[in-house]
């Protein structure tokens, strides 16, 4: 079983129609397979092969999807890398990923100075590279996918880092195909009308985006990367249906002040993940821009989507929805025993999605997935219909005087304040409270707020304990390229 058959079953079940736009080109679904299957033979020809890693660090652009497939079908393994990163964070993934090739872009050329494998550009040309142009230029356009047992690996993907260093996380075939059908069944929305694509395709969204896509045979605009402007008007032109984003990118097109501008009628689904929504900005949001925002949630260990809210279904403001089909979660303590519903612990998930483990850290491994479950880290709760509620990362809880107190309910508070654009909370040593809490604000816009002001407002909606002593302004939170606010770095300037 290989994970490239989803993209050969699409042209056989659906009359060729457009799938892709990008940049002014349109590419119908069979001119993704060709390119795919092109670069496949020029791959093959470079000694590519099953079981080689092979790198993809590309910004937002057809080429990604093309090498996804080609590899696939190679029987190699795809190692995407956010454009976003480090060199160092880049040099990392190339070493322990043991990669032979390497995709990307002239911009980006300078990350991987001292790779010894083959680099092919897109987009340009440079000394010691192969332009991909030039590469695919007389390939044939077909090409026999090589056939792969469903628990060979398909993907290694390297986790965010957000609470250390970067792990691979080694996923099959098996566990991506489950996850991609799966998230495919709650699909509601007209096939037919366009999605805008802005995260960023080098991830796990991407490998979403590609496999279910094939399933429903979907279309979709796709931008180079987030710009309010540029979203905005992809909507009024192409009349978008839905996007997925991350809360940050919700908050800055909610506070885009020239948005009243454009006509945002057709959506209908605004999908977020991968950080808590502030709650607070639900209601102006759909009111604004129109749609609704359903919050779901997954992890890079589970393929990723672990729970999700169905556009026809209820939703749970605060919850991240049900557990999509096939897929389990408990509430474990800390002795890993079921919590019943209600109660807190860490989230656990089971299900044909969880990967192999971590590439080259079996211990890791063994300690993520015992008992047969995926240990999350992150602590949460489920209620009485099945909903999950994320509360915060076990990492990230601060523990003031013997009381619990989870940031995201804080944060939560913080964003209600009408000066705060975006805030994150942090703990802090105390001598006398072991630690103590401390809030980063960035204002909106023109906005001023003082401290005093910002701890009083919050005096007044939580209990004393979990109210913040400090309050550090910014202009703007460290994030992640995925748009997680990165706390580790907020910490490090405590």
């Amino acid at each position: 079983m290989n994970l490239a058959r989803l993209g050969e079953e699409n042209v056989r079940r659906f009359p060729e129609y457009v799938a892709l736009h990008f940049e002014g080109r349109e590419w119908t679904n069979v001119d993704q397979q060709r390119a795919a299957c092109r670069l496949a033979n020029a791959l093959r020809r470079l000694g590519i092969g099953p079981g080689d890693r092979v790198v993809v660090m590309l910004p937002n652009c057809p080429e990604v999807l093309h090498a996804y497939g080609a590899v696939l079908k190679l029987g190699a393994v795809i190692v995407p890398v956010i454009f976003l990163l480090s060199p160092e964070e880049v040099r990392h993934i190339l070493a322990d990923s043991g990669a032979r090739l390497a995709f990307t872009s002239p911009e980006l050329l300078s990350k991987l100075e001292g790779f010894a494998g083959t680099t092919v550009l897109v987009g340009g040309e440079a000394p010691g590279t192969l332009g991909y142009d030039e590469l695919v230029a007389r390939e044939a356009d077909t090409f026999a996918t090589v056939e792969r047992d469903e628990r060979d690996v398909a993907v290694v993907l390297y986790t965010s880092g957000t609470t250390g260093r970067p792990k691979g996380v080694a996923l099959s075939h098996a566990n991506l195909a489950a996850n991609a059908r799966a998230a495919a069944s709650l699909y509601e929305l007209d096939r037919e009308a366009w999605a805008l694509g802005v995260l960023p395709l080098s991830h796990s969204y991407g490998l979403t985006v590609m496999n279910a896509g094939n399933i429903l045979g979907t279309r979709a605009v796709l931008l180079r990367w987030f710009n309010p402007e540029a979203v905005l008007e992809a909507i009024a032109r192409f009349r978008v249906q839905s996007m997925s984003a991350v809360p940050t990118m919700l908050v800055y097109l909610l506070h885009y002040p020239d948005a009243g501008g454009f006509d945002t009628s057709s959506m209908r689904l605004w999908g977020s993940g991968a950080a808590p929504l502030p709650l607070e900005i639900v209601e102006p949001f759909e009111k604004k821009f129109g749609g609704t925002i359903l919050e779901g949630y997954g992890l890079t260990e589970a393929s990723p989507v672990v729970a999700a809210h169905r556009l026809s279904g209820v939703r749970k403001l605060g919850s991240v929805g049900q557990p999509i089909p096939g897929v389990e979660v408990r509430v474990h303590d800390d002795d890993d025993r079921a919590l019943p519903a209600g109660e807190l612990g860490e989230v656990c998930v089971r299900g044909p999605n969880v990967m192999l483990g971590y590439h080259g850290l079996p211990e890791e491994t063994a300690r993520t997935l015992r008992g047969g479950w995926l240990h999350t880290g992150d602590v949460g709760r489920l209620d009485t219909d099945g909903f999950l509620y994320i509360v915060e990362r076990k990492k990230d809880l601060i523990i003031r005087g013997g009381f619990n107190i989870y940031p995201r309910e804080v944060e939560e508070v913080l964003y209600a304040h009408p000066s705060v654009a975006e805030a994150a909370v942090v703990g802090v040593r105390d001598p006398l409270m072991g630690e103590d809490v401390l809030a980063f604000v960035a204002l909106k816009p023109g906005a001023r707020a003082t401290a005093d002001e910002i701890v009083a407002f919050c005096h007044e909606r939580l209990a004393k304990y979990k109210c913040p002593k400090q309050v550090r302004f910014v202009d703007a939170l460290p994030k992640n390229p995925v748009g997680k606010i990165l706390r580790k770095e907020l910490r490090a300037l405590v």
